[in-house]
Formats: structure tokens, C-alpha cells, sequence
């Protein structure tokens, strides 16, 4: 990278489990396209690369410096990087916090890591090849076979965008870093707030464990240490910790007043010395279900989320800065939302910090679509293993977020319940059953919209991208007989819907997609704008629109929440409340004034203090 260049997206990437000494690599990297993925037979690894890309932009955006937008079957990557001397008697971590889609590594000639999937990190243990002083020749090779079986989100399986599938992602497309441990070091604290008891229970991996350790947590507020507890490493293969709350000092974690407390994590050698250090954050919060209702902390709290699909019109996939993810959040909430589906995409951690600071509601998806059944019908092979691996992967990653109060694995999914049992129900089980089993702590979906095939999922939804205020309203008239509209399929040569769910059992229930309503107000839109239902004509005509549905759903008592297609236009989907560059198309007050109109929110207003908390763990 050239001296005096800025580097990009150069904030810490994990916030939430921050030690003080890293490396960020992004920058300029050497890059070569390989089309016919031949390169490792044709010596490409020991070579240097033919071009140049900005990491961490994938190839297809214009912040890469590349803008190649074509099908890329295999990239090449390759840096070198001097590892820095004070590190010295450390072990050296690799860190991709995201590459899509299956990624080999080799450092210094030598293969350090494989891993499949675009959307969650993995890491490289440095130790046998590279040592603090030395220099780290990296080479990466990132696969995109597009004919593949694979969990790929809204990318599209065409060389063109249309209808909901944008510009696909190839490569590096999340922060690069290293980052110094000592040979035994703290892995991924998993917490989980218990507002019953009044306290936080912690759960603490150690790698590379040996003897004698002691793990200390500490935890503190601005008033100083509120706990601590400290215990013995070696008895158990994952030792836990509880730092109770007392009364004076229990503060929530919720919209509006997104208290976060200070988590000091140490692992203690046993000369009484410091080996590793993670700085953390944790909310004290609480989800519960109460027959037809999702409770925050006790209480009703109607979630008005929107669809937020995580698109840039110079980075694809990628935001162009922190900033950008701030805005986003700001947007949302500007508009009268409290919260958001993070659709088809498993969005970066900074986002959900940042969520978590500003009291910012999120349900945690997964890019399933890819496979039949999973996004367009061309696509009539089934998923396989992969998607509940990466699935875990992604839920691993963010288990400890305050502002995630529930799990969605798939969109959109599913078959006729007259056809036979597939490898598609097989994977939709098996993706709730690993939401369940990794964390019991939130609801889980177990599919949004058309298919409900798990019975004891927690929450039931509908997709209804009705258009028509009166038709609208008339199909959730039944909730309280406990016959919501559900989602049916057309058969492919004309007759009856087919039923592609199990009956409704009495969950909560909410309409987790609907709107939509397309409108562009610049003259000269483009060919291949759209959005759902007939094109409005008027702004006002829009406004009655956007007010008709959102009160249809408001003024339901047995509804919980919501989720309005969408923040903003993406490419050629035109039925944002902002457009693609984030310019707001209506009068933001206007928009909060319609949302405001039912009781739930008005007592959660009663609450609110500054929509964005400056606290920054």
C-alpha cells in the first residue's frame, strides 16, 4: 500500500471481543482473475499477481478498483506483510471476517486454511509458518463456481440483476486482520443475560489450555465495578462464570435506552500474570413469549421493523465506511422503526454493535436462497449439509448480541405438503433444531413466509404484498379465531393453491413481509424498475398506501410486530423508503406519525430518550 494512503474500513472488526494489539490489512492487494480456475496447475501461487484490488471491496464494486461484474469463477490474492517484532513469543492469528465462497489460504508456500461459505469469518494459525519479525507472504484463492449448491443470498445466478437479485459478491469482501495471542488464549465469550436472576451467566472457551489458569470477568458500569468472579480453568472443557447485577445497579437494554455494561475478560497465568486480555460489552435484557405475545424485558413491545437488505450501490455487499453503518440505523429509525429484518445476509459485526448501542431491534438471518426451494425456481436442486454448518457458524458469531432478539434460517423455502419428504425438510429441521440447541435464549422462525413445515416452531408469520387497504385488512380479521392468512403456492398448470404449511398453532404472529410499494420519483427510472403492485401515480396516493397497511397491522391486538419492504431501493427494486443512495423520498415525520398510532407504542414512546446512545464500549 502506497505511504500516506488511507486504509479502508480501518476500525477494529469485532468490537464486541476487542484486544488491544492487531494489524489491519486492508488495503491494496495484488489480484489476477482466473477464469477457468486453473491457476493453482499454472504456478499462480508462487507468482506475482497481474493486477490490483482495495480490500476489503469485492471485485464486482467500483470501490475495488476492479468493477468486473461478470461471472468470476476464482480470484487470487497475494500481500506480504511483516509481521511486527514486539509481538514477539506469540502465536500469530490470520483473521477473514468474511470471503465468499470457498476459500483456500496459504501462508509463506504452506496451506493454512480451507473454508466454504461467504458470510461468516474463519481464522489461520500463524504459528508453524510466520513468526513476529518475519515477513508473511499471503496468497488467497476464493472459488465462486455459480452452478454450485450454495447458500449465495440475493446474488444472482444470471450475469444481469432482475427482479430481487443484485450484483453478486466474488472474494474478499470483510476486513483482513492479524492479531497477537499467547499460546493459550480466550476464544469467543458467549454471554447470556438472566434478568430473572439479576445477573450475567458467561461462558468462556480457552484454546490451547493449559495447567493452572485462572479466568477472571469483571464487570463494570460508570459508576465503576458492579461484579467479578474468578475460577479455575482446568476443571471443566468450557468454564462459566455469573456476575449478579444487584438491584441498585441493574440497568435495561432496550430501545430507547440501550444501557450497556463493560465485560473485562483475563486469562491469568499462574505466576499472577495477565496472559489474555478481551475487552467486551453485555445488555441486560430479556425475551420471552406469552401465548400470542413476544415480551421484551416483561413488556408488549410492538416491533416495527423494516426490511433491510444490506446493499450499496459502491461496495455491493460491502458498507463504504463504519459511517455507513451508522446511517443506515439512523435511517431506519428517522422514518418511525424500532428494529429490522437483516434479509438474505449475514450482516458484518460492526452492524450489530452498533445495533447494540443504539437500541436497534434485529432478527438474525441467514442467505439461504440458492437451492430449490430457496429463492428463484430455476434453482430445483436441494441444499445440503453446508447450510446448517455456515448456519452455525454465523450463530456462534453473534450469539451475544443484546439487539438480536430472534432467529430466521430461511426465507421463502419449501414444497407442497402433498409431495414426499426431501432433503429441503431435512435441512429446515435441521437448521431450527441448531438454533434451538446453540441458543435457548431467543425465538426462532422457522422459515419466513409460505412454508411453516416445524411444528413447534416459536413464531408463525405470513409474507402479503397486497396492495388493496380493504383485501389487506380483511385477511388478518381471523387472527383471533386463530385463522391468520398463510401463504399458499400456485400450481404450475392452473387449479387450487397448494397448502405449503402445517396449520397455524396459536404463535405469535406477525406479517414479516408487506408494502413494498414502488415508487420512483424521478422522472426516467430506468427499464427494470419495480416494485410490488401497481405503480402509485401520486406521493399522496403512496402516503394513504403506506398508512392503510402499516394501521391494518397496528391496530391488530393479537399482531406483534411487523416488517415493511424495505429501507431502501436496491438496484433496480425500487420500493424503498430511501433510494439506493440513501436520499429520503418522503417526509420522515409524516412516516413516524403513521407508525405512532397505536397504544403499544405510544407507552414505548412515553420511555424513549435519545434515539442513539453515545456509549461506546
Amino acid at each position: 500500500m502506497e505511504v500516506g494512503k488511507l486504509v479502508p474500513r480501518p476500525e477494529y472488526p469485532r468490537p464486541q471481543f476487542a484486544r488491544r494489539e492487531w494489524l489491519c490489512l486492508n488495503g491494496e492487494w495484488q489480484f489476477e482473475i482466473d477464469p477457468g480456475d486453473s491457476g493453482l496447475e499454472r504456478g499462480i501461487l508462487n507468482r506475482p499477481l497481474q493486477d490490483r484490488i482495495t480490500v476489503p471491496f469485492c471485485p464486482e464494486s467500483t470501490l475495488s478498483g476492479i468493477g468486473n461484474t461478470d461471472f468470476l469463477q476464482a480470484v487470487w490474492y497475494r500481500t506480504e506483510v511483516v509481521i511486527p517484532p514486539d509481538w514477539e513469543g506469540k502465536r500469530v492469528l490470520l483473521h477473514f471476517q468474511a470471503v465468499d465462497y470457498d476459500t483456500t489460504v496459504w501462508v509463506n508456500g504452506v496451506e493454512v486454511r480451507r473454508h466454504r461459505g461467504g458470510f461468516t469469518p474463519f481464522t489461520c494459525d500463524l504459528k508453524a509458518v510466520a513468526q513476529p519479525g518475519e515477513t508473511a507472504v499471503i496468497v488467497v484463492r476464493a472459488r465462486d463456481c455459480h452452478k454450485d449448491r450454495k447458500p449465495l443470498g440475493k446474488q444472482s445466478s444470471r450475469y444481469a440483476n432482475r427482479d430481487c437479485n443484485y450484483t453478486r459478491t466474488t472474494g474478499i469482501w470483510q476486513t483482513v486482520w492479524l492479531e497477537p495471542v499467547p499460546n493459550s488464549y480466550l476464544g469467543r465469550t458467549r454471554i447470556t443475560p438472566d434478568l430473572g436472576r439479576g445477573l450475567f451467566s458467561i461462558q468462556q472457551p480457552v484454546v490451547n489450555r493449559c495447567a493452572n489458569l485462572i479466568l477472571e470477568a469483571v464487570l463494570s458500569d460508570d459508576q465503576g465495578v458492579v461484579s467479578q468472579a474468578r475460577r479455575a480453568v482446568g476443571m471443566d472443557f468450557t468454564p462459566g462464570l455469573e456476575l449478579p447485577v444487584p438491584p441498585s445497579r441493574r440497568r435495561l437494554w432496550q430501545p430507547g435506552d440501550p444501557f450497556l455494561y463493560s465485560l473485562s475478560l483475563k486469562l491469568i497465568s499462574p505466576d499472577g500474570t495477565v496472559s489474555d486480555c478481551l475487552e467486551s460489552y453485555a445488555g441486560l435484557r430479556s425475551i420471552a413469549i406469552e401465548g400470542q405475545k413476544v415480551l421484551i424485558n416483561g413488556e408488549v413491545l410492538f416491533q416495527r421493523l423494516v426490511l433491510d437488505q444490506g446493499y450499496y450501490p459502491d461496495g455491493i455487499l460491502t458498507a463504504p465506511t463504519d459511517e455507513s453503518l451508522i446511517e443506515d440505523i439512523r435511517l431506519a429509525m428517522q422514518a418511525g422503526f424500532n428494529g429490522a429484518r437483516l434479509h438474505e445476509k449475514v450482516f458484518e459485526e460492526r452492524f450489530l454493535f452498533h445495533a447494540d448501542r443504539m437500541g436497534y431491534l434485529v432478527w438474525g438471518e441467514f442467505p439461504d436462497w440458492g437451492c430449490g426451494g430457496f429463492g428463484p425456481r430455476e434453482n430445483h436442486q436441494q441444499p445440503g449439509a453446508t447450510y446448517i454448518t455456515q448456519w452455525l457458524e454465523a450463530l456462534e458469531r453473534d450469539y451475544s448480541h443484546p439487539a438480536i432478539i430472534g432467529w430466521c434460517p430461511l426465507n421463502e423455502t419449501g414444497q407442497p405438503i402433498t409431495d414426499s419428504i426431501s432433503v429441503l425438510d431435512d435441512v429446515t429441521l435441521g437448521m431450527f433444531l441448531a438454533a434451538k440447541a446453540l441458543d435457548p435464549t431467543r425465538p426462532v422462525l422457522d422459515a419466513s413466509g409460505y412454508s411453516h413445515r416445524v411444528a413447534q416452531a416459536d413464531i408463525y408469520d405470513s409474507h402479503d404484498y397486497e396492495q388493496e387497504i380493504e383485501p389487506f385488512q380483511a385477511h388478518y380479521r381471523g387472527l383471533e379465531q386463530g385463522q391468520p392468512y398463510v401463504n399458499t403456492d400456485p400450481p404450475p398448470h392452473g387449479g387450487p393453491p397448494r397448502i405449503m404449511s402445517l396449520p397455524y398453532g396459536g404463535q405469535p404472529f406477525f406479517v414479516s413481509e408487506f408494502g413494498g410499494a414502488w415508487w420512483q420519483p424521478e422522472a426516467g427510472s430506468g427499464e427494470g424498475s419495480w416494485g410490488y403492485g401497481e405503480r402509485v401515480t401520486t406521493m399522496e396516493a403512496w402516503y394513504h398506501r403506506f398508512q392503510g397497511l402499516c394501521q391494518a397491522l397496528l391496530g391488530n391486538p393479537r399482531m406483534f410486530g411487523y416488517c415493511y419492504t424495505q429501507l431502501t431501493d436496491v438496484f433496480q427494486e425500487q420500493n424503498g423508503i430511501y433510494t439506493f443512495d440513501r436520499r429520503p423520498k418522503f417526509d420522515l415525520s409524516r412516516l413516524r406519525a403513521i407508525q405512532g398510532q397505536s397504544a403499544a407504542i405510544e407507552i414505548e414512546a412515553k420511555r424513549q430518550s435519545p434515539s442513539e446512545s453515545e456509549q461506546k464500549p
